[in-house]
């Protein structure tokens, strides 16, 4: 039906069944990174082909046909959130329904009548577990229907997430949120945690999440810094594609300028305690860290590559890797090796925990072995905790139970 190279995802039609709607990525023979547009033709003729959201930069995400088959209603992620935003069928601007402070919205659910839409969703905090309900349309005000973890939610000291920007050396605005432990006392100094999210075409959002909860992390009394470095997603195509050609080393140093950042600004940070982990593309990261800065105490590391040209032979995902370098490895392009963690393993001296699961074929077990062997040989300090039920995340409840004893255990030995 499509007849061009674009990928397209999410075919649904209008409630009247005269248009048919979907998601398409263009083809991009440069970028591995592509933002989603909806996109429109009129049903069964073809005709009428146009990109709904042309003239807003985000990517769209999950998206539902209003009851009056005149606009649609799609959520899409920006700056740190996941917003609810409009747009006409018949062609015009994009519009953010209300103005999203705080939380993110998911699941997005579009009923009623024509005369009387209605919009459904799930919202959740950083510090407020989801719970579903509806929107106004007319506001943007998000009430809630259901109250299934209010009160368990209630007893449990949970910070919010606080935004920050600043601008890094390159000249680029970087967004960042900064989460507090429980029991907070401004007079105090608290270890600095830097927490680097996967990917790496991502985003650390104002949300709350199972999988290296920012809380969980910060319970026994660090400072969780969560920046979204060149790459991530909800600031713009450009900004997803700046991390081309460029993998691990400017992210990295967005990092780094990112805590020095928060050290400056939030006075209960204490600065000579700092550490840093994170797990797929956040892995890769803290190993690139590892051999680049001693500024950490500590780096905990799931998932992670340790050697570009292996983890691209191996993984699951092979062309993306070979298109963000500029060719395969045997081409000798310099970014191989420049940008290859293992190159520089004279410079290990972090002590790092290591977490990997054996069923995982993103990042496969070799660069855990590969890691651990280079880390005996230069004598660091450092554990290999291997899941061998698990693929690319610890899913499993106990087991991820007994992952964050395992990165407790390991900060609190170093901070």
């Amino acid at each position: 039906l499509t007849g061009d190279e674009g990928d397209y995802t999410s075919p649904d039609c209008t409630p009247d069944g005269s248009t048919l709607l979907a998601k398409v990525q263009p083809a991009s023979k440069k970028y591995v990174y592509t933002a989603s547009r909806l996109v429109r033709w009129t049903w069964p003729s073809l005709a009428d082909r146009r990109v709904l959201t042309a003239d807003i930069d985000v990517s769209v995400g999950n998206y539902s046909a209003a009851p009056d088959n005149r606009r649609v209603f799609f959520l899409a992620e920006r700056d740190g959130h996941e917003r609810l935003f409009e747009v006409p069928l018949a062609g015009g601007n994009a519009t953010e329904v209300g103005a999203l402070t705080s939380g993110t919205y998911s699941q997005l659910q579009v009923g009623g009548s024509p005369e009387s839409p209605v919009v459904a969703a799930f919202w959740a905090s950083a510090a407020t577990p989801h719970e579903i309900g509806r929107i106004d349309l007319a506001t943007g005000r998000w009430s809630t229907l259901s109250t299934f973890n209010t009160e368990r939610a209630a007893a449990i000291d949970l910070s919010a997430a606080e935004a920050f920007w600043f601008t890094s050396r390159r000249g680029k605005r970087i967004h960042n949120f900064v989460v507090r432990p429980p029991g907070f006392d401004p007079a105090k100094k608290y270890p600095l945690f830097v927490l680097i999210h996967g990917g790496p075409h991502n985003m650390w959002k104002d949300e709350f999440i199972v999988r290296w909860n920012y809380h969980l992390l910060a319970q026994p009394g660090y400072v969780v810094l969560l920046t979204n470095y060149s790459g991530s997603t909800g600031f713009g195509e450009a900004f997803a594609r700046g991390i081309q050609g460029d993998p691990l080393e400017g992210p990295a140093n967005e990092i780094n300028q990112a805590a020095d950042e928060a050290i400056k600004r939030f006075s209960f940070i204490d600065g000579s305690r700092q550490a840093a982990g994170g797990a797929s593309y956040g892995g890769h990261l803290s190993n690139w860290l590892a051999v680049t800065t001693d500024r950490y105490k500590a780096l905990v590391s799931h998932a992670g590559l340790y050697d570009l040209r292996s983890q691209w032979t191996t993984s699951d995902v092979v062309f993306s890797r070979e298109k963000n370098i500029g060719g395969p490895a045997w081409q000798s392009l310099p970014l191989w090796r420049e940008q290859s963690p293992f190159y520089r393993s004279e410079k290990l001296r972090t002590p790092i925990l290591l977490t990997y699961g054996e069923k995982d074929y993103r990042v496969p077990l070799n660069n855990a072995l590969e890691f651990w062997t280079v880390l005996q040989r230069q004598d660091v300090p450092s554990r290999l905790v291997v899941f061998p039920d698990e693929n690319h995340w610890v899913l499993k409840g106990e087991n991820s139970r007994y992952f964050y004893q395992e990165v407790h255990g390991w900060l609190a030995k170093y901070l």
